[in-house]
């Protein structure tokens, strides 16, 4: 089985970004963001609301402090502080998603901090002692061999591998930082691909030509590429076809 996931509700006030209603209809899991880096009270219950509606599982994407740079800018927080600003993230989503008569299934950092915590213990360690400040021992989404995925594991949370079907990877398997030109892949039948590889395989293809290990119990389509409902869906299609059966790892 495996499990689809996108970023949500990553608009503020009267600006969108992400379409939410139709990443909804073909998505397992959403990655909802909590107001940190996008998001707003109404946008979070309104995708609690069609979640909920959708049966599609609620997810906490955590971020730094960051609502200018998007949370894409990297920063030094304290450990004490980015472990409250991660349960401050979590409590403000499960508001609105047990309103809807759902729950907040798992956390995912978002932008600079989910890279940040891939090589930084400390970080890492800070915003999983935020998950579990926050209660209910929730799952954590992360990079396979991530030091927040170790942390998870340490602190007796689930940790859950996942992989990006339009970003590029380095021969050691870590994303491509967005500042180098080829970091995204934009080629919706190279998405395809590349989903098709991530979970028939548990590889993909570095952009050096070889060929990385990556085994993923998630497939991330993220919400603000062009056209990533259509990508989505057309990810989702190409895995029942190949026998790959799509469903929420919690």
């Amino acid at each position: 089985m495996m499990d689809l996931n996108a970023d949500l509700g990553e608009g503020f006030g009267r600006w969108t970004l992400t379409d939410d209603d139709a990443l909804l209809s073909v998505v397992t899991s959403a990655n909802v963001a909590c107001g940190f880096h996008a998001g707003d009270p109404s946008v979070m219950r309104r995708i609690c609301d069609l979640a909920a509606e959708r049966g599609v599982r609620i997810g906490a994407q955590v971020s730094y402090r960051d609502l200018a740079g998007f949370g894409r800018r990297a920063m030094d927080v304290p450990h004490d502080e980015l472990a409250a600003e991660t349960a401050y993230q979590i409590g403000a989503l499960r508001v609105f998603a047990e309103a809807a008569g759902a729950e907040v299934a798992y956390v995912k950092p978002h932008g600079a901090l989910y890279n940040r915590t891939v090589h930084d213990a400390g970080q890492a360690a800070a915003v999983v002692a935020g998950v579990r400040l926050a209660g209910g021992a929730l799952p954590v989404l992360g990079l396979p061999g991530s030091r927040l995925l170790a942390a998870a594991e340490e602190a007796g949370l689930t940790a859950v591998p996942e992989a990006f079907a339009d970003r590029a990877y380095t021969p050691e398997g870590t994303l491509v930082s967005r500042r180098e030109a080829n970091s995204l892949v934009t080629d919706e039948d190279a998405v395809v691909r590349r989903a098709l590889a991530f979970a028939v395989q548990g590889a993909v293809e570095a952009v050096d030509g070889s060929t990385v290990a990556v085994a993923a119990r998630s497939l991330c389509v993220h919400g603000d590429t062009p056209g990533a409902a259509r990508i989505a869906a057309r990810v989702r299609e190409a895995l029942r076809t190949a026998g790959v059966e799509v469903g929420a790892f919690v």
